[in-house]
């Protein structure tokens, strides 16, 4: 399918952009945290640049991803980054992949296959009926800012999580806009796309969630905003493709093998997380 190696195309490119960008984020006071300041410093780190040439190639493969098959589908792919990044940058600097990678990458790639197995998602439209944005937006923004409220009151690695996932739930959301506004392209051609307020909200929403992703990743470890990100973009998103594109998934005992793979993904993302490759950093110590 077109749509699956888009996606995985997205998650590679993924993946090497969120460790580009934290061993850019190491060298960033913690002044500038929540700043514009730090995407300032940021562009200032060649590094840094690579990273979000990467999220570039990211989002045109997710476009063409999201137009050709179901969100609930591609999305959940995405959590593949991390552990395929690892095999590159090994395979690139010439490291031998250590055991605990290779444990990492089972668990998520099993996880992964046991999820999508059992919840075998089907059908929907390939855009949003009616008003049911408004509702959806709503929930989101005081989701949002329910998350972005409580990561200001602590510190650490617990506020990076927090950040970890509202920058999920901001790349989902982008992920059902852009999935909408590709929709229009269809519909009415370029006009018709370059008219949809889809589009625009897509890279507000995009810009959004990379602001929150830098200071997550400013803020704390890698072990800690990673699994919140993967696990969070797979799961919003998987609730947005039902309750905005009607998509459907098995219920009832399947709920089961469904909670099984996401315990193991989420296992898998802190091991390879806590991996001397997703760890390493090139990066200057910070100063205050």
């Amino acid at each position: 399918m077109i749509s699956v190696l888009f996606a995985v195309l997205t998650a590679l490119s993924n993946g090497t952009a969120s460790v580009l960008q934290r061993r850019a984020a190491l060298g960033v006071p913690d002044s500038d945290a929540m700043r514009l300041a730090l995407i300032v410093r940021l562009l200032r780190q060649k590094v840094w640049l690579v990273g979000i040439a990467l999220v570039v190639v990211a989002a045109v493969c997710q476009a063409v991803a999201l137009a050709t098959g179901p969100i609930a589908v591609v999305q959940p792919i995405f959590v593949i980054e991390l552990p395929a990044t690892l095999l590159v940058a090994g395979f690139v600097m010439r490291v031998r992949v250590s055991r605990q990678v290779w444990c990492g990458v089972a668990a998520v790639t099993l996880g992964l296959a046991l999820g999508m197995a059992a919840a075998a998602p089907v059908g929907g439209s390939d855009d949003v009926q009616g008003a049911a944005w408004v509702p959806a937006l709503l929930a989101t923004g005081a989701f949002e800012a329910a998350l972005i409220a409580t990561a200001l009151g602590i510190g650490g690695n617990a506020r990076a999580a927090l950040l970890g996932l509202a920058a999920a739930c901001g790349y989902a959301l982008t992920a059902a806009l852009m999935k909408d506004a590709m929709s229009r392209l269809d519909a009415g051609g370029v006009v018709g796309l370059l008219t949809a307020w889809q589009l625009y909200a897509t890279a507000a929403a995009g810009v959004g969630a990379l602001f929150l992703l830098q200071n997550a990743l400013q803020a704390g470890s890698l072990v800690a905003v990673q699994p919140m990100l993967t696990l969070g973009d797979a799961l919003i998103s998987i609730a947005y493709g039902v309750t905005l594109f009607g998509e459907e998934l098995r219920t009832g005992w399947w709920l089961l093998p469904q909670l099984a793979g996401v315990a193991l993904i989420a296992a898998g993302c802190v091991v390879l997380a806590r991996s001397p490759l997703a760890t390493a950093n090139a990066a200057p110590p910070r100063t205050d």
